[in-house]
């Protein structure tokens, strides 16, 4: 065989495989390119955990039980009723430096709701002027599915102009918050959110303060203050204080001047909490933390570590105490003791599944780099948990990327079995948006009780509008809604 012809085959096998290369990688971009409108069901693996199929399993993307029918109380007059207003506004933080954000009503924080446990609330919602659409997602309070406000999947965005009203009975008690879920990636870290706190119905004997965390523009902000304020308080009072992380990265918080008792994690209170001193507090993205402390006749800085952002307690508004150096760190799964639950880690579950997190490179909706992936696949191909109602489900997350990920399951609190192997041994540990650091894997649990079509995301709001999210769903309930449109719906 001549060189010749030699170096032709040559050529014409690189052309091959460049061509088949490019076809491969061209299949691969037009394949993960979502279409302009669709129905989140239409996508992603259905899993079963083990458990039977449902014989209905295949109307999840146009039959069967509509989240449009899963409401609260349509009747009744409301115990709690609020009207909110987003709209765009400027705002100044503390120091006069000027934001501009968006606002319920004119503010941000939005006005803080306060319900009792019971009451039956109604939130009337008006877009004033937020372009891309608006809606109210209750954070933690396992509403109703049709009253979660997620954009294309329990409603449409509500745009400029438009209104939508919520309804729910407050079953809980605890501190949660309020944000939208229509391109919540952007809108909420532009100020679109509020916290809402469901008190039990009898008083707390002291001074009780929700405080949401929020960063604008790169300032560490605490209720927009800045500086965080400072609490005339009265030497020997009851201090609860309700401390919110809005931002969709962890934050970590001290308690400076006094011991102090852990009290709740993310609406649900800790059993017979210990004292703690010098402890560093993580906060997931979206998480909640409750501290509690007697007043001593010092004052006490409750801060964000590492900033100049504390809020001053004390019986005059004197300067705070300095940050402690914490030296040790809350954890939640020794803390406490332990108490009854309704399920543990050796109760007969009906489903069991694995969600594994891992970052590989691929094409998100038509643009390549290393992408999130849920058991292996790039959104939207990722896995759907299909549970029927009455399960028992166990869930073991790992998370094999280099990220932090607060997973965050719509509609359901989760309890904490174990940490990378070691027993929950503290008080009984319940989340509905858990830290999984780096390298970490956790066993949990919930009972399916609610039937809806439930987001379970990484609440890094970026993480998720980049595919790390996917679904939960009722065997027999699909949406009606759709993800883009004529209202633009992005629930991310």
């Amino acid at each position: 065989m001549s060189r010749g012809l030699i170096g032709r085959i040559a050529v014409t096998v690189v052309v091959v495989v460049l061509v088949t290369v490019v076809a491969v990688l061209g299949k691969m971009w037009w394949d993960s390119r979502l279409p302009d409108t669709y129905n989140v069901m239409a996508y992603g693996t259905h899993e079963y955990g083990g458990g039977p199929e449902p014989p209905d399993h295949e109307g999840h993307a146009g039959a069967g039980t509509s989240v449009a029918d899963l409401k609260g109380p349509s009747d009744g007059t409301p115990d709690a009723r609020f009207e909110l207003t987003a709209r765009a506004a400027d705002i100044r933080l503390s120091s006069g430096r000027l934001v501009h954000a968006l606002t319920f009503e004119g503010t941000s924080p939005g006005p803080e709701l306060r319900v009792h446990q019971g009451d039956l609330v109604e939130v009337l919602l008006h877009n004033a002027d937020v372009e891309d659409g608006v809606t109210i997602h209750w954070h933690g309070i396992d509403v109703p599915n049709a009253e979660d406000g997620v954009a294309g999947v329990t409603q449409d965005a509500v745009l400029p102009g438009g209104s939508y009203t919520y309804r729910f009975r407050a079953e809980q008690v605890g501190t949660f918050w309020y944000h939208t879920h229509q391109v919540s990636s952007k809108e909420v870290r532009r100020g679109l959110f509020g916290v809402i706190v469901i008190e039990p119905r009898e008083e707390w004997p002291g001074l009780d303060l929700a405080v949401a965390a929020h960063t604008f523009d790169g300032i560490a902000t605490l209720d927009g203050d800045e500086g965080g304020g400072r609490h005339k308080v009265a030497v020997g009072t009851q201090v609860r204080l309700r401390i919110v992380n809005t931002d969709s990265f962890e934050q970590t918080f001290t308690v400076s001047g006094t011991p102090f008792r852990v009290l709740a994690i993310d609406g649900t209170d800790l059993h017979e909490p210990a004292e703690l001193e010098n402890a560093a507090l993580p906060v997931a993205a979206g998480g909640r933390i409750d501290v509690g402390y007697v007043q001593p006749p010092n004052g006490v800085r409750v801060g964000i570590e590492g900033t100049k952002t504390a809020l001053g307690f004390g019986p005059s508004r004197g300067p705070a105490p300095a940050e402690v150096t914490p030296t040790t760190t809350f954890d939640p799964l020794t803390y406490g003791t332990p108490a009854p639950t309704p399920f543990d880690a050796s109760s007969a579950f009906d489903r069991r599944f694995e969600m594994t997190i891992t970052r590989k490179p691929g094409f998100f909706d038509g643009s390549p780099g290393l992408q999130w992936a849920i058991n292996g696949g790039i959104y939207p191909d990722v896995p759907v948990f299909v549970v029927e109602d009455g399960d028992l489900v166990e869930v073991t997350i790992t998370n094999d990327s280099n990220g932090t990920h607060p997973m965050h399951l719509h509609g359901h609190h989760l309890l904490v079995l174990s940490r990378d192997g070691q027993p929950s041994t503290g008080s009984p540990w319940w989340s509905d948006t858990l830290d999984v650091q780096k390298g970490e894997s956790y066993v949990v649990a919930f009972r399916a009780d609610n039937p809806g079509l439930w987001m379970d995301h990484c609440h890094n709001l970026t993480h998720a509008a980049q595919g790390l999210t996917m679904h939960a769903a009722y065997a027999g309930v699909s949406t009606p809604f759709l993800v883009g449109g004529d209202t633009g719906n992005a629930p991310e």
